[in-house]
């Protein structure tokens, strides 16, 4: 019985969170697409770190070889004048700078990956921004027509329209009563047989019950 009744409460629950979103489904849109117009921005901030980053990489690394060919060059110069110490302490500078190289070198490659990477999402965020913008104008769009029909449909039978009609049928109806007031007349009259004494009298068989035109003209001739 309980787990009936829990069963029956959450899909309450459910329903009430579905009406919920959908009466609010276009500020919710908003809302993510804001936030994924925020997580782009952070991307894009990212991507441009990367790329500082990796510039000043490549610098350090061109600066390097530089340093190591002009100091090659500078030991091969004592090596002929045959100052040794210097071409020694040389090697060893170009050593050191050769494996800082190398480790740029890697830095960069590693950069090189990840900007690529990072690029490519970056890239399908900016499209699929694009496609929630556009879907949201329509979705707009059709929610703005469902509230004009549900404005059309409020003004037909049901609603402010029917009211105004019930009101003319009343004021017509009225007319339509009197005139039925007239026809009970002429059928109670039918049936009493009074019209059938009206037209005798009429036609001379007896005493008028109605008075007529001529019965007033005579009146005045005489």
């Amino acid at each position: 019985m309980f787990a009936t009744l829990k069963t029956i409460f959450a899909g309450q629950a459910a329903r009430n969170t579905e009406q919920v979103r959908n009466h609010y489904a276009l500020d919710l849109i908003d809302q993510k697409i804001r936030e994924t117009d925020q997580g782009l921005s952070a991307a894009k901030t990212s991507l441009a770190a990367l790329i500082q980053r990796h510039r000043a990489e490549r610098t350090q690394a061109n600066s390097l070889t530089k340093r190591i060919d002009d100091l090659m060059e500078r030991a091969r110069s004592a090596m002929d004048k045959g100052l040794d110490d210097l071409v020694t302490e040389s090697a060893e500078a170009v050593a050191d700078m050769e494996n800082e190289l190398a480790r740029r070198t890697e830095t960069l490659e590693r950069l090189d990956r990840k900007i690529s990477s990072l690029r490519l999402k970056v890239e399908k965020a900016q499209r699929r921004m694009i496609d929630l913008r556009q879907g949201a104008i329509s979705a707009k769009a059709i929610r703005a027509e469902q509230n004009a029909s549900k404005a059309v449909a409020s003004a037909l039978p049901g609603g402010p329209a029917k009211e105004a009609q019930d009101l003319i049928d009343s004021i017509l109806g009225s007319e339509n009563t009197d005139d039925l007031a007239d026809i009970f007349e002429e059928i109670d009259e039918g049936l009493t047989h009074r019209t059938l004494e009206d037209r005798l009298g009429a036609n001379g068989c007896g005493k008028a019950t109605k008075t007529s035109a001529a019965d007033v003209l005579a009146k005045l001739k005489s």
